[in-house]
């Protein structure tokens, strides 16, 4: 009975252990299964990725470097992992001349003396970076010039379109299992149910492939790879997704803003701007004059309502933009004089549009902003954002963009005005950056100041006046005005004079001369021909864009005309004691807030523009991008913020303004450094090129060696806070250098000057003493006694004729 009951127990565990080998043999051939599936499955979106057309990065021509030394202008197209270079832009077998594997690729900035913006792709140990076959499995590529194999160096049209490039490449090279996402037809991962998943042609494996691959590689090595062989597969993590559907959440809730077009626009008349003060108001201006002296800043002085414009200062800024689309002229226009005379023009069709009358706009609030845009008859639209950052000192900031366009400005205003007895004068302190995104081109611009005259006698008017430039360092291109005040006895053809010339470099290339309000006509000094750059008439007008608005009753607490309207609507109605009283309500509110700042040792912080480093305020969502028209569709307004709207979420939003601007007053301030220097010709005599474009160079190199090579010689792209931290501490040490040589050339300077005033006994006798020892002085005082002696003797004579 014992014997039979382990017999027993033995066939039970025999049938227990085949079993759990039963099992563990259809569980192995189960993952094998599951592992040849999503092989397949990770192939048919890699080769998805690559033969769609629609899921690209990046495309553009560049220049590619052969090893010849010599520039090829290739069609380059980036994509998730991959780079292909063809011919021509027509992306067929035929023009295909290579693909380059991103995988083991590392991209860095490449110095260089053209134009431009060059970059280098390479392999860190100097393999090759060529995959074997193309897209449509070509294994000859187009006939070329012969290219690098460890390498490739590229050349972008722009200082913009290189930096574009190179966070794209970078995207690619750090994310690109992220960017596996293809919009094609294929089923989505979501609803893979077991079934394969349909491939091409290309891509469908044989059993045997299976097998073959499988047994060279054992399942246990390749299960370490299972995690990135996910993500490549379009897998995502928790984060990941949530991250992604945290994005989507903001972007439903924001919603674009509403506006309405607002066509009711007030000219006054040509010529000088008047004022005919009524009785009732001159003692007004008496009471004002009482309370000031000459010198004295009228920032803080209480104005008078029957002098006010009715709308806020940050309205009136944007006076500037009704020609908007002269700009997107200027982007356009290859010619870099021609460029700089259109944006001349634009910058004069700002000044025209004047109120009837002499009126000053509102003050703006503490924390005031203001939002408007105008569209173009291409259907583009020119967004204008303002705030209010700073009371006192009172500052005003904005920012300009039409991505489409191609062009972008960003401005901030001190608003100073000093009273000089008769006459005062508002001067606005501020430079202007506009930016061409398409070219990389920085132009800066000026503000001419508002004389007012008149004020205790004599009629009251107000004109412009001073000197402006309008200037790009990118292209050596420079504009001078000068806004000229009207002489006490000019007449009306003396009255807003404007003259200037346009230099390109020291040399003067043409001269404007006109009225700034009536027309203004240019000089070709070269050719000598007259063109009319500038004519304020009604086709002018007519031109004018559209601008739109936020309809009052959606607009914030904050917003210009809601803050205004109980005082605008008193002016409008003529009763200036409501005006008055409105007006002060709001000013007391305004003093209470900054006493409870004040008491609680807090700062007011702006809610749209933040202040750098170098001083400059900045838009927080500004982008510098140039316009992708692949993946770009319109840009529009949320919440003040100006978004664009793309077809491709994966493409990023790349560097805004708190980045490259900081990086750009880098550039600057070392360029400005670098003028002030002596630059010394190197031993084979070669002059050093004037800098057009704002690079920093680190070292000398040769330009034939190999930027790899020579990590002094090139800057290698890392994260953007290394780059600008490393760029500041280059400006510091720039910056401490120059103030050491500084120091020693003041006090040289005074040495001189003491070396040359100091008295010498062997020179004051020289300079002091004529020959035979007779000092100067008194041949001076000799001569003076004969004159005068003549003169009386004359006198004398004349009376006793």
């Amino acid at each position: 009975m014992f014997l039979k009951y382990l017999n027993l127990c033995r066939d039970c565990r025999k049938s227990a252990a085949d079993a759990a080998k039963l099992n563990r043999k259809e569980s192995y051939k189960a993952q094998r299964k599951n592992y040849r599936r999503e092989k397949k499955r990770v192939a048919s979106e890699l080769m998805n990725s690559l033969q769609d057309p629609a899921v690209i990065v990046l495309a553009d021509w560049l220049k590619v470097r052969g090893t010849l030394k010599s520039w090829t202008k290739l069609w380059c197209v980036l994509k998730p992992g991959l780079l292909l270079i063809y011919k021509s832009q027509k992306t067929k077998s035929s023009h295909w001349v290579g693909t380059v594997m991103l995988t083991s690729c590392q991209v860095i900035e490449r110095p260089s003396k053209k134009d431009g913006f060059c970059f280098k792709l390479f392999h860190p140990m100097e393999q090759s970076i060529w995959a074997p076959r193309g897209p449509d499995k070509e294994t000859i590529g187009a006939v070329v010039q012969p290219l690098p194999t460890a390498y490739l160096i590229f050349r972008a049209p722009s200082q913009a379109a290189g930096k574009c490039w190179m966070d794209a490449l970078e995207l690619s090279l750090r994310c690109s299992a992220l960017l596996l996402r293809t919009n094609s037809s294929t089923t989505p991962s979501s609803n893979y149910t077991g079934e394969p998943l349909p491939v091409s042609n290309e891509t469908q494996w044989s059993e045997a492939d299976y097998e073959k691959h499988f047994n060279d590689h054992d399942l246990d090595a390749d299960s370490q790879n299972e995690a990135p062989n996910a993500a490549m597969s379009g897998l995502e993590s928790d984060s990941e997704s949530e991250a992604a559907q945290e994005d989507d959440l903001d972007q439903v809730q924001c919603e674009e803003t509403c506006y309405v077009p607002f066509q009711e626009e007030e000219f006054g008349e040509q010529g000088e701007q008047v004022e005919e003060l009524a009785e009732e108001n001159k003692s007004l201006i008496w009471c004002i004059v009482k309370q000031v002296r000459p010198g004295m800043d009228l920032s803080k002085v209480v104005l008078p309502t029957f002098i006010l414009e009715p709308r806020s200062f940050l309205d009136k800024l944007s006076d500037s933009y009704y020609h908007a689309d002269l700009l997107s002229r200027a982007v356009h226009e290859d010619d870099a004089f021609t460029r700089m005379k259109i944006i001349v023009q634009w910058y004069l069709s700002g000044f025209y549009k004047k109120p009837k009358g002499l009126k000053k706009p509102y003050n703006p609030i503490l924390g005031e902003t203001f939002r408007c845009y105008w569209k173009h008859p291409n259907g583009s639209r020119t967004y204008y954002i303002a705030e209010q950052v700073s009371h006192h000192p009172p500052v005003s900031a904005f920012y300009v963009t039409n991505r489409e366009d191609g062009f972008s400005i960003t401005c901030s205003i001190l608003a100073k005005s000093k009273f000089y007895g008769n006459s005062t004068s508002a001067v606005l302190e501020g430079t202007a950056t506009m930016t061409l995104l398409p070219r990389g081109e920085i132009y800066t611009a000026t503000t001419p100041y508002a004389h007012c005259k008149g004020i205790l006698m004599g009629t009251l008017s107000m004109e412009l006046g001073g000197k402006i430039n309008i200037e790009c360092e990118n292209t050596g291109y420079k504009t001078e005005l000068e806004f000229k005040l009207k002489p006490f006895l000019g007449g009306a053809d003396a009255t807003n004079v404007v003259v200037g010339k346009i230099k390109l470099g020291k040399e003067t290339l043409a001269t404007i001369q006109g009225h700034w309000d009536k027309e203004c006509r240019l000089k070709d000094l070269k050719t000598g021909e007259e063109i009319l750059l500038f004519k304020a008439d009604a086709d002018m007008r007519s031109k004018r864009l559209t601008r739109y608005l936020v309809p009052l009753e959606k607009q914030l607490p904050t917003e210009s005309e809601r803050l205004w309207s109980l005082v605008s609507e008193a002016i409008a109605r003529e009763d200036q004691v409501a005006a008055t009283e409105e007006k002060t309500v709001l000013e007391e509110s305004q003093r209470a807030s900054a006493k409870e700042r004040a008491e609680n040792d807090k700062k007011h912080i702006p809610t749209l523009f933040e202040l750098n480093d170098y001083g400059q305020w900045i838009y927080k969502y500004s982008d510098l991008r140039p316009w992708d028209v692949r993946n770009d569709v319109r840009q529009y307004e949320c919440d003040y913020k100006v978004i664009t709207e793309t077809r491709n979420k994966t493409v990023p939003v790349v560097l805004g303004a708190d980045k490259l601007i900081p990086l750009r007053a880098g550039m600057n301030l070392v360029t400005r450094s670098f003028r002030h220097l002596t630059i010394v010709p190197s031993a084979e005599g070669s002059k050093a090129p004037k800098a057009k474009n704002k690079s920093l160079v680190l070292a000398p190199r040769d330009t034939n060696s190999d930027s790899s090579q020579s990590p002094q010689g090139a800057v290698k792209r890392g994260s953007n806070s290394a780059a600008i931290k490393q760029l500041t501490n280059a400006v510091e040490q720039m910056n401490a250098t120059l103030q050491s040589h500084t120091k020693q050339l003041n006090d040289i300077t005074r040495r001189l000057e003491r070396m040359q005033y100091a008295p010498s006994s062997r020179h004051s006798n020289v300079h002091e003493l004529i020959g035979g020892g007779v000092s100067l002085s008194t041949v001076i005082k000799s001569l003076i006694y004969a004159l005068i002696g003549l003169m009386v003797s004359l006198i004398l004579r004349w009376l006793f004729k």
